[in-house]
């Protein structure tokens, strides 16, 4: 049973995680030829200010990457 947890900032549409889901089922039934009714995928969507990136919390870090556009 392969199992997939993906973890995401918040602001994924609905179109875009029904997208990821039907991709990734496709990849693991090509490449390793699991069966779909097998797989498992779970998203999780984590707000900005609970991500850390380039030493920062992530809203912090898109803010100040807004002000020097």
């Amino acid at each position: 049973m392969p199992y997939i947890r993906l973890e995401v900032t918040e602001g994924v549409t609905r179109d875009q995680k029904t997208a990821v889901v039907r991709e990734f089922t496709e990849t693991l039934e090509r490449v390793l030829g699991k069966r779909p009714e097998h797989i498992h995928i779970v998203i999780d969507e984590v707000r900005e200010e609970n991500w850390g990136y380039h030493g920062m919390l992530t809203d912090d870090w898109r803010r100040q990457a807004r002000r020097e556009e």
